[in-house]
């Protein structure tokens, strides 16, 4: 497959700023700033300095999805303060503990960041409000009832104003209300609105700082190298070979597969790391080859023995006694992450302290991590989280920060920056678990769907990481998507008689969470099989889900199919295609439309997608998070796959795993559909629905069914 790139249709603007020089980070709490004399914490979510400058506390991360401004809109609504004037800072998870989890959940994933703390954090917000208000009525000596606030002052009846500065120290003395009113979301003047991102400028300034940009007194670097077969071992290295090379300090081997060289500079540390022998103990597990691994999926495909993760009826007999019978089998290969900031974490350990600092997107995992890993208790360690260059799930994990410790933890008291080269990243990724789907379904003579069976073979994430979640062996995260119901990811056609289940095979590679997780290649599997079946029913694809669907998916599939002009005439030799799927809480769909030429040139001129996430925090960052998802959706279609050989990641960079380019992006447009009353996320659910889209419209375009990706290995040239 080529893909067609026209730059010139869609210019760019790009800048930097280089910042000379290093800078020092300090080792006290990333908010001890707002715990000086002059500033006052009004409790946990709020901090209020004499300017009237307002410090909204955030624990959830930040990694370009908009979480950190999201969360301060919803409590700088409810705390009725100047927006202009508004601020965020990280509280350090070991700080969490010490305050008996005042700040609750430290994790970032599954488009939770918002949804999930949405309450509480506007309930801190009402309080230190409510707070204000007591400490200006006390002042004037009125009941405060006759007082109330905006733009962070407070006002009583009689047209006294005092400010939130002014008002400040003397709030943060009286004891917090009980219980607090939120708003009607009909009164939102801050929530709802498309306000500009808090990070921005200090990003387009080169003034954020990551866990790649740390730097302390006295530190060293060091480059790692672990076993390349996962779960291999570290058999020998040859230490004296390169200890006398330029900056070179110490040669440790880490876990009992990965072997470390700490230096001056990163740059001295990885020279000598290439340099040093090394012998790998890879066992059988050297052996296995793709073929092997592509071999145990087709096996589940047919197994007897599987999970049932939906059922309705009986589909085998809705489907032997059906007029007409469709099927087909999907693949979706390995993909990874490829975060633009690769692993890294920077430690200080001594035989009383434990320190990190790193972006991830589990604080409190990182400092469990650092915790267990340096033998001292949670008390006397803390994670200082930094912003992340990419997370999508990967740093969802604290693996690096464990090995980061144990690297530090070999050379006590300095300050050690573990930085893992973009191939040690890709070797060892937690990848998109790979599977493969056998589709059948039954029609009868007017075209009605009456069976509908669904096996899924291929591995499972909890396996991988948490087998202790696993439901009496079975892993409901790879039923995402497909689940009978449920606020999360819920199956959203009516079939009379349905089974979908779950042959679980798991390769020797580590599987993880992605973004978007399962509900991808789900999506590919139902909806271009939906056109399938639609095709065969003699129906267009449209009018036979909208048949088929309950009423929110098919309102938010006629939301996007009404703002991409679907029906409608198109310039010639384009197509559209069309998907939808439940995931992470929202309902979106999204219209592709894309062309071929006679030599097999495909271009994706357009992307429409609608979602419909309840409620709207943000709605511009809501329209950045879907084009930014379907960069990561396409891009994952067009190149993403992993691949073994003798048991080893064959793709090692960017020159082996390609990403989708800047001039390949299509157009973008959203329709916002939200129809309250639930809260859903928006970083993940639409990344699913851009791959089978564009599927659906190749073979509008070609007459291919495209089966497997990731489409680069795919001939789409007419008569090919």
């Amino acid at each position: 497959m080529t893909i067609q790139t026209s730059l010139g249709r869609r210019g760019f603007i790009a800048s930097g700023a280089a910042i000379a020089g290093g800078f020092s980070l300090g080792f006290s709490f990333p908010y001890a700033s707002a715990q000086a004399a002059e500033v006052q914490e009004i409790n946990a979510w709020v901090v209020i300095k004499p300017d009237d400058t307002v410090v909204i506390r955030i624990a959830r991360s930040e990694m370009g999805q908009g979480t950190l401004t999201g969360l301060a809109q919803l409590v700088a609504e409810e705390l009725e303060c100047d927006w202009s004037k508004v601020t965020t800072e990280y509280p350090t998870p070991g700080e969490n503990i010490r305050r008996n989890r005042v700040w609750r959940n430290y994790s970032t994933g599954g488009s939770r960041g918002i949804r999930e703390s949405q309450q509480y954090v506007r309930e801190g917000g009402a309080i230190a409000r409510e707070m204000l208000i007591a400490a200006a009525a006390a002042e004037w000596k009125v009941p405060a009832a006759e007082c109330s606030a905006a733009n962070s002052v407070v006002k009583h009846g009689s047209g006294k104003t005092l400010t939130y500065g002014h008002l400040a120290a003397a709030a943060a003395k009286l004891e917090p209300p009980k219980e607090v009113k939120l708003k009607d979301p009909k009164d939102w003047k801050i929530v709802g609105q498309p306000v500009k991102r808090l990070d921005t400028l200090d990003k387009l300034t080169g003034a954020t700082i990551y866990g790649i940009d740390v730097k302390l007194p006295g530190m060293l670097n060091a480059a790692v190298k672990a076993c390349p077969v996962n779960g291999g071992k570290l058999k020998s290295f040859e230490a004296a070979k390169v200890e006398k090379m330029p900056g070179v300090k110490k040669v440790v081997s880490v876990d009992g597969n990965t072997v470390a060289v700490i230096a001056d500079t990163w740059w001295n540390a990885r020279t000598a790391l290439e340099k040093l022998p090394v012998e790998w103990d890879v066992g059988k597990l050297g052996d296995v080859q793709q073929d092997d691994i592509t071999a145990m999926l087709k096996e589940g495909l047919t197994a007897k023995e599987a999970f049932i993760g939906n059922k309705a009826g009986d589909a085998d007999a809705a489907i032997a006694g059906a007029a007409k019978k469709v099927e087909a089998t999907y693949v979706f290969p390995y993909q990874h992450h490829v975060t633009m900031e690769p692993l890294n974490a920077t430690a200080l350990y001594t035989a009383d302290k434990c320190e990190v600092w790193c972006g991830t997107q589990n604080g409190e995992a990182a400092l469990a991590a650092a915790s267990e890993a340096s033998g001292l208790p949670v008390a006397k360690c803390d994670v200082y989280k930094l912003m992340l260059g990419g997370g999508f799930g990967r740093r969802g994990r604290a693996d690096y920060v464990r090995q980061a410790v144990l690297i530090a933890k070999q050379m006590p008291g300095t300050p050690i920056k573990t930085l893992w080269s973009r191939e040690e990243d890709m070797l060892h990724g937690l990848y998109h678990p790979t599977t493969m789907c056998k589709l059948t379904a039954g029609l009868d003579a007017q075209g009605n769907i009456v069976g509908l069976r669904v096996r899924i073979s291929g591995q499972s994430i909890l396996a991988s990481l948490a087998p202790q979640n696993l439901q009496n062996g079975m892993d409901p995260v790879a039923f995402q998507g497909l689940m009978p119901s449920g606020p999360e990811a819920a199956y959203g056609y009516n079939v009379p008689n349905l089974l979908i289940d779950h042959a679980m095979r798991n390769p020797h590679l580590t599987a993880g969470f992605w973004r978007g997780v399962n509900v991808n290649q789900n999506a590919v599997y139902m909806e271009c099989f939906m056109d399938e079946v639609a095709e065969a029913a003699g129906v267009d694809p449209l009018e036979f889900r909208l048949k088929n669907l309950k009423p929110k998916y098919a309102a938010v599939l006629k939301a996007a199919c009404e703002k991409a002009g679907y029906g409608k005439p198109l310039p010639a030799g384009h197509f559209h295609g069309i998907s939808q799927v439940m995931g992470y809480g929202s309902y979106v769909a999204g219209v592709s439309e894309v062309s071929v030429s006679s030599d097999g040139i495909l271009k994706i001129h357009k992307i429409t997608a609608a979602t419909d996430p309840g409620y709207t925090v943000n709605p511009a960052q809501i329209e950045r998070q879907i084009a930014g998802s379907f960069v990561y959706g396409l891009s994952a279609a067009l190149y993403g796959e992993i691949t073994v050989k003798d048991g080893v990641v064959e793709q090692t960079n960017f020159d082996s795993y390609n990403v989708m380019r800047m001039d390949e992006m299509p157009e973008v447009e959203c329709a916002l559909v939200p129809s309250g009353g639930f809260w859903g996320g928006v970083g993940e659910p639409t990344i699913a629905v851009a791959a089978p889209a564009t599927l659906n419209a190749i073979y509008k375009a070609t007459g291919k069914r495209v089966r497997e990706l990731p489409l680069m290995h795919q001939e789409l040239k007419k008569g090919a």
